[in-house]
């Protein structure tokens, strides 16, 4: 299927490995013109290497609201514009509710609250003007089921969803569309990092039996931000194998 996206320019922050990079190598593959984000240069330079030439590299912290606005400024001005936006972070070291600091939290509504939002009103005035836009946010399976062990996540991401929802009915009348998409357990440096033991037993509890394949999570980003997709705005789509039990 033709996604309808040539040419069109895209910002994709913390692409630079993981599912970022996934999203980030689906819009390529679609003939988006794409400018990717990192902290570290080296991982951002083996990452556009990866991706192939054309790819536009910047390094930006989005950690932060200023760095995360400094991307999409930079993004723009070396792509010609901004057609598309994935907004997308790391996410904060794990804890349970109660052992999480409130400084802990503090910095986890920054990384993935407040750069995000920041994203999205940098990127905004113009989509508007030309009436086309699509923003897409990476949050996690944990905003649709809570996960114990990463409440600082959970709390700032819930948020985010709280946010981009209200978004999208704003701007659903000047063509662009804000959803966010929630990603289980996919097979990237993260969950490895987080996982000590086998990666086969983290699909004992997803009803599909398998780990998730970065690819295949990225092909579904770039479906969110197609021609196609204009009639879906405020969603919150899982992609998580049916792990998230509840109905909504």
């Amino acid at each position: 299927m033709d996604l309808g996206l040539g040419q069109k320019r895209a910002a994709v922050a913390a692409a630079s490995a993981g599912l970022g990079l996934a999203t980030a190598k689906a819009l390529l593959e679609e003939g988006v013109l794409v400018a990717i984000c990192g902290r570290d240069p080296d991982r951002l330079m083996a990452a556009a290497a990866t991706l192939g030439p054309g790819v536009v590299a910047i390094e930006a912290d989005v950690s932060t609201s200023e760095g995360a606005s400094a991307f999409v400024a930079d993004a723009r001005e070396r792509l010609g514009g901004l057609d598309i936006l994935v907004a997308n972070a790391g996410g904060p070291p794990g804890g349970a509710a109660t052992a999480t600091s409130l400084d802990a939290y503090r910095s986890a509504i920054e990384l993935n609250l407040l750069s995000s939002i920041a994203m999205c009103l940098a990127a905004v005035p113009d989509m508007r003007e030309q009436r086309w836009g699509r923003i897409l946010a990476i949050t996690s399976i944990g905003v649709r089921q809570p996960i114990p062990f990463l409440a600082a996540s959970v709390t700032a991401r819930a948020g985010l969803t709280g946010f981009l929802k209200t978004l999208a009915t704003e701007v659903a009348g000047d063509g662009v569309t804000v959803n966010s998409i929630q990603p289980g357990s996919h097979l990237t440096d993260r969950l490895l990092s987080m996982h000590r033991g086998p990666v086969e037993a983290l699909s004992a509890d997803i009803p599909a039996g398998i780990v998730g394949d970065p690819a295949d999570f990225g092909a579904v980003a770039a479906f969110l931000c197609s021609e196609q997709a204009k009639f879906v705005t405020g969603t919150a789509l899982g992609v998580d194998g049916g792990a998230a039990r509840g109905l909504f």
